[in-house]
């Protein structure tokens, strides 16, 4: 806690949040649940917005609608006070038939000013439910970060994947994503 602020900052819980937003409280407010702290979303650029939606609409393509649900910038339930919206996630639909999700396949951050976040405090709150695979697109430099192996608030292993290589999602490894067909600019 910083000392120079007087008494203890209040954490919510995903349910508490929630019912705050059904109640209207955030309305226009880009926020998420982080770690039982609401915390402002970085606002998206042109680079950001183009690269998120590219890679929607290549894995709305390559999945199966009757298996997959595919989300974008929408809350994923990860634990009992963390509520984050990453730019995309992939979900088995028989698992979360309806609703918000509490279990990914893949979550996805495309990053510029909001790199240190997404490796700081998403990347323990993805590994610790259990998400099986990581991605953050570092915008500035042209790459992804792949994480796999989610142990302990953490993963064990990371890629990265350069401008001239390709992604493959492990649910789905006959899924390729050339990096060059992203809109890096």
């Amino acid at each position: 806690m910083d000392p120079q602020v007087d008494g203890a900052l209040r954490r919510f819980t995903r349910f508490e949040y929630q019912t705050l937003i059904e109640r209207g409280w955030f309305e226009g407010e880009p926020i998420e649940l982080l770690d039982g702290m609401l915390v402002t979303m970085t606002p998206q650029g042109s680079a950001h917005y183009t690269v998120s939606g590219v890679l929607m609409h290549i894995l709305a393509q390559a999945l199966p609608i009757n298996l997959y649900g595919i989300a974008a910038h929408s809350p994923f339930s990860a634990s009992e006070d963390s509520m984050p919206e990453p730019d995309l996630l992939v979900f088995d639909k028989r698992r979360t038939p309806r609703g918000i999700p509490t279990e990914a396949l893949l979550a996805i951050e495309v990053s510029n000013t909001s790199l240190r976040k997404d490796r700081t405090v998403k990347l323990p709150i993805y590994a610790n439910n259990g998400v099986p695979e990581y991605w953050i697109i570092v915008l500035a430099e042209r790459t992804v970060e792949v994480y796999t192996q989610p142990r302990n608030g953490t993963y064990m292993h990371m890629d990265r994947v350069a401008s001239d290589g390709v992604l493959r999602p492990r649910f789905d490894p006959s899924i390729e994503i050339s990096m060059a067909s992203l809109p890096w600019d």
